[in-house]
């Protein structure tokens, strides 16, 4: 019997995320994308900052954003680079592990411009990640490391995010943590995400390569062969990139601590808007209310722009927090942390075509045979 062709499943995603980050990187960011951008960004804009305050009852609140402490602003400032710094070594921490292909330069280029990406094109991160993947492809990394190590990162990040949920909203439900709240707004989500966790968790016990595993058994390159093929590359690849994320916290790698920075120094920004305009309520419940309104970036909206901002306001009125106050430092975080990365995100942008210009004259675009994904070494025993 003849025996079953390679599972396509590598090369038809190769071919998917080569196609969607150049389409991103390449033809997307043109003209026209960046006029409707602009135009909808704005438009958004002058009703939240403008609109919104004036609404009847929020005249005080026109009155605080036109009063706010010039040191704490800066403070602002200062957070949120940090944060920005923080992703920076996130992405190196799983990306550039053993290899010196990528430096801090291009870390710093594709990162900034896949925050560009994600805030002028689709929800949830896409767009930054679609660009990451194509500049990833570009530096000569494995297909299948790329798609392993892009999970990986995102089980560090949302790892910190659902246990920040789940520590905060028991204690604020049940009084260790000052603040307190109703079951709906404290419970609930800490309840989903320690599913979330255990869910991921288990996604570690899925067998190394079960879509190979699958044409093997399947035996056949019929279509029923291919669709089984293509429907176990998901849960393999999520099962490498989580493997490999328990590798990274096990081994106590920089990237863990530097994906805390990128949230907790965004929470501090948020924090500081706080003091900027009045006092700022319990520090669990920012947390709280910070975790819970990022939801809305699953919106279909550029940069969860009007979600987000909406989802925010709402968690912390939820949570007790004064409305008027609640709209200023919400409005005044979400300054900072949607437009500081902006014009820095343009210019990376445009330094990452040259980087990438550069790998392909160097050859350097061509897949390394030799590597391989750490995240075989990792397994389900390291998660105590």
């Amino acid at each position: 019997m003849a025996e079953p062709p390679p599972s396509p499943s590598a090369d038809e995603l190769e071919e998917e995320l080569e196609e969607e980050g150049g389409e991103i990187l390449g033809g997307r960011l043109d003209r026209k994308h960046l006029i409707w951008g602009a135009v909808f960004v704005v438009v958004v804009v002058v009703f939240l900052y403008i609109g919104l305050p004036r609404l009847a009852g929020l005249d005080d609140t026109w009155d605080r954003i036109q009063s706010g402490s010039p040191a704490w602003l800066v403070a602002c400032l200062l957070f949120e680079v940090i944060s920005f710094g923080g992703y920076v070594w996130l992405f190196r921490g799983v990306f550039v592990r053993g290899s010196d292909r990528i430096s801090w330069a291009a870390s710093y280029q594709i990162t900034m411009a896949g925050l560009l990406a994600t805030r002028l094109f689709s929800a949830a991160g896409a767009g930054g990640a679609a660009l990451t993947i194509w500049a990833l492809r570009r530096s000569g990394m494995r297909t299948r490391t790329v798609a392993s190590r892009m999970v990986a990162q995102y089980v560090i990040l949302y790892g910190i995010y659902m246990v920040s949920v789940v520590v905060c909203g028991l204690g604020l439900y049940f009084g260790v943590l000052p603040g307190g709240g109703d079951f709906a707004i404290t419970m609930v989500p800490a309840i989903i995400g320690a599913i979330l966790i255990g869910g991921a968790l288990a996604m570690s016990l899925i067998p190394d390569q079960i879509d190979r595993r699958v044409a093997r058994w399947m035996k056949g390159s019929g279509r029923t062969a291919r669709i089984a093929t293509r429907l176990a590359a998901l849960p393999d690849a999520v099962a490498a990139g989580v493997r490999e994320a328990i590798t990274i916290v096990r081994e106590r790698d920089g990237a863990v601590l530097g994906a805390a920075i990128w949230w907790y120094f965004d929470i501090f920004t948020l924090w500081a808007a706080f003091h900027a305009f009045g006092d700022a309520p319990p520090f669990s419940v920012i947390v709280m209310a910070y975790f819970i309104g990022m939801v809305a970036n699953l919106l279909p909206l550029p940069g969860g722009i009007g979600g987000v901002d909406g989802g925010l306001i709402g968690a912390f009125i939820a949570l007790g927090v004064e409305g008027s106050l609640a709209i200023v430092a919400v409005l005044t975080y979400r300054a900072f942390a949607f437009w500081l990365p902006t014009i820095p995100g343009v210019i990376a942008y445009f330094q990452l075509r040259r980087t990438v210009a550069r790998w392909r004259e160097e050859g350097r675009d061509r897949p390394q045979v030799g590597e391989a994904p750490v995240a075989a070494k990792a397994t389900l025993r390291y998660t105590k």
